[in-house]
């Protein structure tokens, strides 16, 4: 039952539409030049809908964060849009000065303007309720300006910032087509398991991997969880073997050194659902070894092993429903890709229905061709790993609260 507004519920003829969207995206640290448009297509579609329907298109977007090197303005994100949507994207270099305002109120039916990156504003990295976020400088400013607000920004939908959350409270609000699809194919997939269900989570977030193990296998979502990249190291610690000092310390190091009592209880709690890596791979002056859990040197576990892979590949095809978060292993290196790599072609050449959260294991599924192989691939990573984890998503509760107040 959907209980959020979608743009079919809106006539935006006419109107003055504010769309946030996440066009996040990789930027060369030399040139500076963007280096992949993959969420400016996903994002088009709404766009190019909502032009075509005769809306004057407003768009909040960010870039990175302060401090970060790719932190940058967002005039070459207005002429990659252009080009993933079709259509001419304006663009101006603020958010709500005189100028901004002014090109708001140029805007004929069908023209879209890309304002300046949201996170040139300090107040959107304050993590405020909705209510607090309505009161924001920018929500202020621009809500007189426009009639609708769409958010579209699923890979930032789990963050309360004030341009996801904040217009909700003024002004009608709906779910962008990629925010809507996002959310019915992750959550009926959710709600309608076909088991045995599998789990492969991998990747450098221990913390979320094991938050999400602990909710699919407590209420009985997951048959099996497979566990890959450094939440596998944290596991095998856990399961007594000395992952040797080198691979503690990276644990330590990022933080997650209370997650090896975690995962201890979590193996206790759920035995062998839990299916961690019997072999791993470690790199030795550059080159892959692959060892026993018995055998680990001290040199860092950078992948699971071949022999792990044999039996992770061998759930993974005799699943019904795959969910997939996270490499095996540090992919970007290729003697330490094979699994990750492996994993993927098993997800591909499975029957089960398959989901691929977003960022490092979805570019690697289109990298390596298999993209139209699964059932979806996830926008974001951040948030479709909420998601599975049970966790409400502050900007979609915002949007379910938009309706009650606005429909009421």
């Amino acid at each position: 039952m959907v209980n959020f507004n979608t743009i079919d519920d809106f006539d935006v003829n006419d109107k003055t539409v504010l769309v946030r969207i996440d066009i996040n995206s990789p930027v060369d640290p030399h040139s500076g030049i963007i280096l992949d448009d993959t969420r400016m297509k996903l994002h088009a579609e709404t766009i190019k809908e909502l032009s075509l329907k005769g809306a004057k298109t407003v768009i909040l977007a960010h870039q990175s964060r302060p401090g970060k090197d790719d932190f940058t303005p967002l005039k070459q994100h207005a002429e990659v849009l252009s080009n993933a949507v079709g259509l001419d994207v304006k663009y101006v270099d603020s958010l709500f000065s005189s100028t901004a305002k002014e090109s708001i109120l140029a805007l004929e039916p069908g023209q879209i303007l890309l304002l300046e990156n949201v996170r040139f504003f300090s107040e959107e990295q304050l993590k405020r309720s909705p209510e607090e976020e309505a009161t924001s400088v920018l929500v202020q400013q621009l809500t007189p300006l426009v009639d609708l607000f769409v958010n579209d920004a699923f890979a930032a939908a789990h963050r309360s910032q004030t341009s996801l959350v904040g217009f909700t409270r003024t002004v009608p609000s709906a779910a962008g087509r990629v925010m809507e699809k996002e959310l019915t194919v992750i959550g009926n997939a959710l709600e309608n398991v076909q088991h045995p269900c599998v789990f492969a989570l991998g990747g450098m977030k221990a913390d979320d991997s094991i938050m999400v193990t602990e909710n699919v296998l407590e209420n009985g979502t997951a048959d099996y969880v497979l566990v890959s990249g450094l939440v596998a190291n944290i596991f095998i610690w856990a399961a007594g073997y000395d992952i040797k000092s080198i691979n503690k310390e990276f644990i330590e190091a990022r933080g997650y050194l209370d997650m090896v009592d975690k995962c201890k209880e979590l193996i206790e709690r759920f035995g062998d659902k839990i299916v961690y890596p019997k072999d791993v791979a470690v790199s030795v002056l550059g080159d892959r070894a692959d060892v026993t859990i018995e055998n680990i040197p001290n040199a860092s576990i950078f992948d699971i092993g071949r022999e792990s892979l044999i039996t992770y590949a061998k759930i993974i095809r005799e699943a019904k429903s795959i969910f997939a978060n996270g490499p095996a292993g540090v992919f970007e290196n290729p003697k330490f890709a094979i699994c990750t790599e492996d994993i993927i072609h098993a997800i591909a050449s499975s029957d089960g229905f398959s989901i691929i959260g977003g960022g490092h294991i979805a570019a690697a599924t289109v990298n390596l061709g298999y993209g139209d192989k699964m059932d979806h691939i996830s926008s974001g990573g951040g948030a479709s790993i909420n998601m599975l984890a049970g966790k409400p998503l502050a900007a979609v509760e915002a949007l379910k609260d938009s309706k009650e107040l606005f429909d009421n």
